[in-house]
């Protein structure tokens, strides 16, 4: 079957590159073109869209490496079931910073937790092997004691909550669940970037909308929800990698704005305990078509894998659901141990004393920054995110002096400020000279207060 040229054009209202992979992507995902329909040429379709053929032709591109396409030749062109690009590319981009993780003598790119301030596991660990946790593959998925616990301390009365084996396995779920080829969805802008190669996986259209002081902006956000979007993403706290921590009166307003939409909220509260600012999630507004992940990794031990999901009922039954094709179930030995962490009073303690720390260690850096004048964000949480003059020629800088530090540009949406991001969490001494290195790599000096 061949889609005439112009039935296909009519469709097409954006004529750019992403336009128009955008709407052919969801037409395949309605179901308006089927498998194994042959599209019209290159030429034929630039013709009709009055666009270069290179721009089509970047989209046919766009379409294929999410294998919607099947490009033979003489043949033609025809419409496949998407697969998924094979790599994750932007997170690639992260890890293999110049020289790779571990090559510096202080690594500063990882985005993870400090070792030394994470909870002993070993009591809680002896304690829970002495427990017959799982008697049946058909025994509930969330142990009856964690669930309790969680609900307890969920930020609204979720409708279902599961478990999943950590923050971005949730997020991977949930956007499977919920996002299909050419769907458009709005994520902060910079953004987690295993976020955005799961998104860019899918098929999905990206939308950015800047992170300011107080949260994602208002107005940004409104313009995005006009184009009806199927999910918001959103990192309530400590947000990766800016550090910002949405305020109430910021939550207020995007509750306002996103209630004129029909989007799914995914919230990623990935920092958890160790986050300083106070939740506010927009489930306690919308609680219907909120997903709200709580992650434990940077808590109490990424090890644990160990992440509860909750909120919107259809969507968390989903995810539920498919799970018992796969893995069916979280271990029940880790939930137990979680569960005996949350009540012990020394890992409430050492948690606490963590989240002091990492908040000495980020204030030590960026006091320094402000006394230099160099740009940055970096509120919460472990990382902070500081702008540079070039991004490359900052790298390779601290690299010759032996730190390691993460490119901004996976983390971006879109073309912005070259920017780094450095977790000041792991920064345990030698503040004032490594905060100097720092601003003498950023290559430039603001004349406001330090702040974005």
């Amino acid at each position: 079957m061949t889609l005439g040229t112009i039935a296909l054009a009519q469709h097409i209202d954006d004529r750019t590159a992403r336009g128009i992979a955008s709407t052919v992507g969801r037409m395949i995902s309605n179901g308006d073109l089927a498998v194994g329909s042959r599209l019209p040429t290159v030429r034929a379709l630039a013709k009709q869209l009055g666009v270069s053929p290179t721009t089509v032709s970047e989209a046919w591109q766009t379409l294929a490496r999410v294998g919607a396409l099947d490009a033979r030749g003489r043949q033609g062109t025809f419409v496949c079931q998407p697969t998924g690009p094979s790599t994750p590319r932007r997170y690639r981009r992260v890890t293999a910073s110049i020289g790779g993780s571990g090559h510096f003598a202080l690594d500063l790119s990882t985005g993870t937790p400090d070792p030394e301030l994470l909870p002993d596991l070993r009591p809680m660990i002896a304690k829970v092997s002495r427990q017959s946790l799982t008697s049946s593959y058909l025994d509930h998925a969330v142990l009856p004691d964690l669930d309790a616990r969680l609900r307890a301390d969920w930020p609204f009365q979720p409708e279902q909550l599961t478990v999943v084996d950590g923050a971005m396995d949730a997020l991977d779920r949930v956007a499977q669940v919920v996002v299909r080829l050419g769907d458009r969805v709005v994520v902060e802008h910079p953004t987690f970037p295993p976020l955005l190669d799961l998104l860019d996986l899918l098929g999905a259209e990206i939308i950015g909308v800047d992170v300011g002081p107080q949260g994602p902006d208002v107005q940004q956000m409104a313009a995005a929800l006009a184009l009806d979007p199927v999910a918001v993403f959103l990192q309530p706290r400590a947000q990766n990698p800016t550090g910002v921590t949405m305020t109430q009166h910021r939550a207020t307003e995007l509750a306002a704005v996103l209630s004129t939409s029909n989007a799914l909220i995914i919230e990623d509260d990935h920092s958890g305990d160790i986050a300083s600012g106070p939740l506010f999630s927009l489930g306690a507004w919308l609680p219907h078509r909120t997903i709200h992940i709580r992650s434990y990794s940077k808590s109490h031990g990424p090890d644990l894998r160990l992440a509860a999901v909750g909120g919107a009922g259809d969507v968390v039954s989903a995810v539920a659901n498919r799970r018992l094709l796969g893995p069916g179930w979280s271990s029940r030995v880790l939930q137990a141990v979680l569960v005996e962490m949350l009540d012990h009073q020394p890992t409430v303690d050492a948690v606490g004393a963590a989240r002091i720390e990492y908040g000495r260690r980020r204030s030590a850096i960026t006091d320094m920054l402000l006394a230099e004048h160099v740009p940055f964000t970096g509120s919460d949480g472990i990382n902070l995110w500081m702008q540079v003059a070039d991004e490359r020629s900052a790298l390779l800088t601290l690299a010759a002096q032996g730190i390691g530090v993460a490119p901004g540009v996976p983390f971006m949406v879109r073309d912005d400020q070259p920017s780094l991001r450095i977790t000041v969490g792991l920064l345990d001494s030698d503040h004032a000279s490594v905060g100097l290195r720092l601003a003498g790599a950023a290559g430039l000096r603001a004349t406001a207060s330090g702040q974005r």
